[in-house]
């Protein structure tokens, strides 16, 4: 009975999991972009929230995903409140897949998904197949359970249990809390609970509080994402906890009510079990999302007084690019480009200078805050690049075409030291999982490349805002030193080498640094010669 059941058990949450980064493939970046776009206020963003989550049959993806977007500056707090309010609906989705009664075709669906995985070089179609295949694996775990659980109908424990849980509905939601904080999946432990009212182990009065549980337990999952991350996340996270503990209370409190309204359900609609508890579980979340939802700004508010603080947040949108003045003011239109490509070349060497404190402190808030600045760079690569597009096709002085080639060559050269210190980081990153030491000189030696090319990249951005041809011919002598620096260290590492000093695997990881602060130094002078009009 218990190898069945948590056999059974694995298998529904590979599936579940298989399922979900199946469905999260095939959408690709249009899940962010759908979150990024009909989030403008709550309500879309309770709807948005739905969706999304209905799609990656996860709440704690889209919670993920929404903290990430808090972060970016595309949502504000109490946006992302109202989609945590529609994950928490979008999460009920595989309840009613788990109410049809398509259980014995487990197996074929595994058959078509396997076929597809395997027999098509398609990504997209693979990544249907993969849904699918986690599709059948969810039914054919849900069965194996199933299976295991039957013998419980003649266990008299048990029985006594589910009675205690219908005298006292509290015990059902400390039950059903735990166990989704053990499973860490409230699909799971709600399907679990279809089974046992299916097989009519349970009654509906001891179900309910159950499932309020499993809403407050699964929760957890996003609390310990949340441990020692961002501001926002915490406060997502907190929010997720408030929004599903006042739910359990007033729907415990609306029992008796709620457990008739669910039999009416189950009646005029002829549902079987499992349905009535796909549908029980809707209603609960559904209608916790309208009580609360008025509350939102009161919620936003307890939470940012408890976790008190304010989060370095990289916008990602820009804040100077205005479409009407590409037809009123092209010149106008121009400065504003040119404020944007500024902020930009700001962000570029704030992220380099995380990624020198990643590489000597090894601690991972300063590689998340660099690596959300490069997202921030590829972005505003996109919007300023197609702002210029725009503009180009109106007509300039001779001035101002210099100007607008500028900065079209300068957007990509900024958007390149992205690239560049997001390779540091992953090179870092492969040191500290490989355990990989670099000698104390060899450290001292990329320190002093780094500073001197964080300086270099400084001084190119000052250069192209103020014009300053002073200012640029100094970047182009400090180039220079960046390579003369990249070509003696290459001769010390060799040395280091040759005397047994360094391992291959840290000259490795040594020597790509150094070239990508090399390639750093040649997109700062690139900008440099913009300025002094030498770029060929």
């Amino acid at each position: 009975m218990i190898f069945e059941f948590i056999g059974g058990l694995g298998i529904f949450l590979f599936g579940l999991k298989y399922m979900g980064d199946g469905l999260q493939k095939t959408a690709g970046d249009q899940l962010r972009d759908l979150l990024d776009r009909f989030t403008r206020n709550p309500f879309m963003g309770v709807i948005s929230g739905a969706v999304v989550t209905a799609l990656v049959q996860s709440s704690s993806t889209t919670t993920v995903l929404t903290v990430g977007l808090v972060n970016a500056g595309f949502m504000s707090f109490r946006q992302a409140i109202g989609v945590i309010m529609g994950a928490n609906i979008g999460t009920t989705m595989t309840a009613f897949i788990i109410g049809i009664d398509i259980k014995e075709y487990g197996l074929p669906i595994i058959a078509l998904g396997s076929f597809l995985l395997f027999f098509f070089k398609n990504k997209r179609v693979a990544s249907i197949g993969q849904t699918i295949f986690g599709l059948g694996a969810l039914f054919v775990g849900l069965e194996t359970m199933s299976g295991g659980m039957k013998p419980l109908r003649s266990l008299e424990a048990f029985s006594d249990l589910t009675l205690s849980m219908s005298e006292n509905p509290l015990l059902g939601v400390v039950i059903g809390t735990l166990f989704t904080v053990i499973v860490q999946s409230s699909s799971a432990t709600i399907g679990i609970l279809q089974e046992l009212f299916g097989q009519g182990l349970m009654k509906l009065d001891a179900a309910l509080p159950v499932l309020f549980g499993d809403n407050i337990g699964t929760t957890i999952t996003a609390v310990l994402a949340a441990i020692g991350t961002s501001i926002s996340a915490r406060r997502a996270a907190f929010v997720h906890v408030i929004f599903n503990v006042i739910g359990a209370i007033v729907f415990l409190l609306l029992l008796y009510p709620f457990t008739l309204y669910v039999e009416y359900l189950q009646q005029t609609l002829n549902l079987d079990n499992e349905m009535t508890i796909a549908f029980a579980h809707g209603s609960f979340n559904v209608a916790n999302t309208i009580i609360q939802f008025p509350f939102i700004g009161a919620l936003a508010y307890i939470v940012t007084k408890l976790i008190p603080g304010q989060d370095v947040v990289v916008e990602y949108k820009p804040k100077h690019l205005d479409p009407i003045f590409i037809e009123q003011s092209p010149s106008v239109a121009l400065d504003q480009a040119k404020a944007e490509v500024i902020r930009m070349g700001e962000y570029a060497y704030q992220g380099l200078e995380s990624t020198s404190q990643y590489l000597n402190n090894m601690n991972q808030k300063h590689a998340d805050h660099a690596l959300q600045i490069e997202g921030a760079l590829n972005n505003l690569d996109r919007e300023i690049t197609e702002y210029l597009v725009q503009l180009s096709g109106t007509s300039f002085t001779e001035a101002e075409s210099t100007k607008h080639s500028t900065l079209m060559d300068s957007v990509r050269d900024i958007e390149r030291i992205g690239d560049h210190f997001e390779n540091i980081i992953e090179l870092v990153n492969y040191r500290i999982s490989n355990k990989v030491e670099i000698t104390e000189q060899a450290m001292i030696d990329l320190n002093e490349m780094f500073d001197l090319t964080i300086v270099t990249v400084k001084q190119a951005i000052s250069s192209l805002d103020n014009m300053d041809r002073e200012a640029a011919l100094a970047v182009v002598q400090k180039e220079d030193q960046i390579d003369k620096m990249e070509r003696k260290y290459r001769k010390k590492h060799i040395i280091r080498l040759n005397e047994g000093a360094c391992s291959g695997t840290a000259g490795i990881v040594y020597v790509d640094i150094i070239s990508n602060l090399e390639r750093i130094g040649d997109h700062a002078v690139n900008i440099a010669e913009e300025v002094l009009g030498e770029k060929k």
